[in-house]
């Protein structure tokens, strides 16, 4: 899938993929990433808050559901 992804890259074409795992953002590198929490983009940044993502989790971007 990667390799279709990066062949079809180019400046005129957006790709938006939804993914958890950092493992897939090493073969498809971001130009923007966009944290969502509860339907609501809450944070967006370059490829290295992918990278931060992965060293820290999401706890922080996680809204409290009121009771």
């Amino acid at each position: 899938m990667a390799d279709g992804v990066n062949r079809l890259r180019g400046p005129n074409r957006s790709f938006v993929v939804i993914t958890h795992y950092q493992r897939l953002l090493n073969y498809i590198v971001p130009d923007v990433v966009h944290v969502l929490s509860r339907g609501r983009i809450v944070k967006t940044g370059g490829k290295e808050l992918a990278l931060e993502l992965e060293a820290r989790g999401y706890a922080e971007y996680q809204e409290e559901v009121p009771a």
